[in-house]
């Protein structure tokens, strides 16, 4: 342990030598490394920061440290990453684990006292260099299922001394994968009024031939004027099915190189940014992400490589040229899709939409909508393009466009509740309506007077929601007046229908008691062997308040001894 402080105390650019040190990193996990997610693989609203790595389906799993370091920073949250472990190593890079069921005993000893000092299950705590250190191939963590995660897995990340996440696999982090990527769908883009692809001036799908040897070509399209083209490709590797997100895209026309887009690297202030790269619009209506091979206004992201006129292509009347893509994944497998063009000028009539009876939001300067007791406000740079949008009023509801329109940061809705009667305003909170019944969702509602104000970053149906139900509480596995000697666990169950749960607060004899709490299982769990609970006669008192203050209280007396 002495050796590793040591390191830590020699300059970091003695480490710089080589940019991905190939034998410094071990597997976090003892089995052949099969994953459900690759590094940037592209989600909703951020790129994947590291490896997702199944656990065979099951909890509880050894959890390695990687190389010699220090833990330096632990975090539990009831989403996200959940329970979240973070090594800092003497070469200045981080790993993080993720999604951890419990820590190692010395660990989990630490983090308790942490969260029965702060009296919260949620706790983010910074250890120093010296507390917590730990050597490569010891166990430091289980792997779980906590947090954000949507079955047992282990999110295993390798970050710089930047805080950006770089593919663990540049690391030599060893997956099997020996399957070429694929295309789904290829699709061609306008870049603006003037241009035509195969009589449109709008997006239009091409039809893909599959090759024998795992190529594509694409149907022969005529276009004329500056045009860009996007893809929905996936890799497989070879101990899964799943369909994973791929390494490298390089795009060429007439033999010239015109874009590459490389997923080694990214930082976390740019994965908002994804709705830059993939089509926002095709994403929410049919669910689907379509990479798009062109830089539009401003996008910031730094994957884009040798972007010769951002990716656009011009094609003139009566030439003949074609257009490559390159995809490749991590271990260099690749396919091509090869798209013959014929330079045409086609006539299209005018598919301008009307806007009269729109409202324009400005991308580089504030704007305000007000109608009736409503305002929003849309501040600099919320939209990445001036658009116009629809926004009307009635009674309470506001109705601002379809969530088809990419934004950068929130913007935010003020009601006036001045007309409504002062015993409800508590009461009352801004909701957006989701799916075929239009189900209010909560969202963050702060009030100041008689104002309520909320910020979001999607367009679509809001509301006002009034919510005076409080949560339930239902123990599971005891009854009131029971003997839990024999009990390794006290597990409750929470629930709100409305607004959401906010906070809880349980004590035994007044006491302060941890409880963990699953929001997807909605479970409140409690591990005796915390060793708080010591009396025989146990007096169990929950509180479980919602997001508009409503709250409720189990009482309820157990015995142990």
């Amino acid at each position: 342990m002495k050796k590793i402080l040591l390191f830590f105390l020699i300059s970091s650019s003695l480490y710089s030598q080589s940019e991905y040190p190939q034998d410094y990193f071990r597997s976090p996990l003892d089995i052949t490394l099969v994953l459900s997610g690759t590094f940037s693989e592209l989600r909703s609203a951020h790129f994947h920061s590291g490896l997702d790595i199944k656990t065979q389906q099951k909890q509880g799993l050894k959890v390695y440290a990687t190389a010699d370091g220090y833990v330096s920073r632990i975090k539990i949250s009831h989403y996200g990453y959940g329970k979240a472990l973070y090594v800092t190593h003497p070469n200045g890079y981080t790993t993080v684990y993720a999604h951890l069921q419990k820590f190692s005993d010395r660990i989990e000893k630490y983090i308790k006292e942490c969260q029965y000092e702060k009296e919260s299950y949620e706790v983010e705590v910074f250890p120093s260099t010296q507390e917590l250190l730990v050597s490569k191939d010891e166990v430091i963590a289980y792997s779980g299922n906590t947090g954000g995660s949507g079955g047992p897995h282990l999110h295993f990340e390798i970050r710089d001394n930047q805080e950006r996440p770089i593919n663990p696999m540049l690391f030599g982090i060893d997956i099997k994968d020996s399957k070429r990527p694929f295309v789904s769908a290829v699709y061609a883009y306008p870049k603006d009024n003037h241009a035509v692809i195969n009589g449109k001036n709008e997006r239009v799908p091409l039809r893909l031939i599959p090759q024998k040897n795992g190529d594509y070509d694409v149907e022969k399209i005529r276009a004329y004027g500056q045009i860009g083209f996007g893809v929905t490709s996936y890799d497989k590797q070879d101990l899964a099915p799943n369909n994973n997100g791929v390494y490298n895209i390089q795009t060429f026309f007439n033999g010239n190189k015109s874009l590459e887009i490389d997923f080694r690297r990214f930082s976390f202030d740019e994965t908002k940014h994804i709705k830059r790269l993939i089509d926002y619009e095709y994403l929410k209506t049919k669910r689907s992400r379509i990479q798009k091979l062109f830089i539009e206004k401003n996008n910031p992201l730094s994957l884009y490589k040798d972007a010769y006129d951002n990716g656009y292509i011009t094609v003139e009347d009566s030439t003949s040229s074609v257009y490559k893509v390159r995809i490749r994944d991590f271990k260099g497998n690749e396919t091509w899709v090869n798209i013959p063009i014929e330079g045409k000028y086609e006539a299209v009539e005018s598919s301008t939409e009307d806007e009269s009876n729109k409202t324009l939001i400005y991308a580089n300067q504030p704007t305000e909508l007000k109608s009736g007791l409503v305002t929003v406000n849309f501040y600099d740079s919320t939209v990445y393009e001036d658009v116009a949008i629809d926004f009307r009023v009635s009674a309470d509801t506001l109705f601002l466009h379809e969530d088809h329109i990419p934004l950068q940061k929130n913007f935010y809705i003020n009601y006036d509740l001045s007309q409504y009667k002062s015993e409800h305003l508590d009461k009352i909170f801004i909701a957006r309506l989701f799916g075929y019944y239009k189900r209010p969702s909560y969202v963050n509602t702060k009030r100041k007077g008689n104002v309520l104000s909320a910020g979001s970053k999607f367009f679509g149906t809001y509301t006002l929601a009034m919510d005076t139900v409080a949560p339930t509480i239902t123990p599971v596995n005891f009854k009131d007046k029971k003997w839990l000697s024999k009990y390794r666990y006290l597990k409750v169950k929470i629930d709100d229908d409305l607004s959401g749960i906010s906070k809880y607060r349980a004590t035994v004899n007044g006491q302060w008691i941890l409880m963990e709490y699953d929001y997807k299982t909605n479970m409140l769990v409690h591990d005796f062997n915390d060793n708080v609970v010591k009396d025989t006669k146990n007096d169990l008192k929950i509180i479980v308040t919602d997001n508009v203050g409503n709250s409720s209280t189990f009482e309820a007396t157990f015995f142990r001894k």
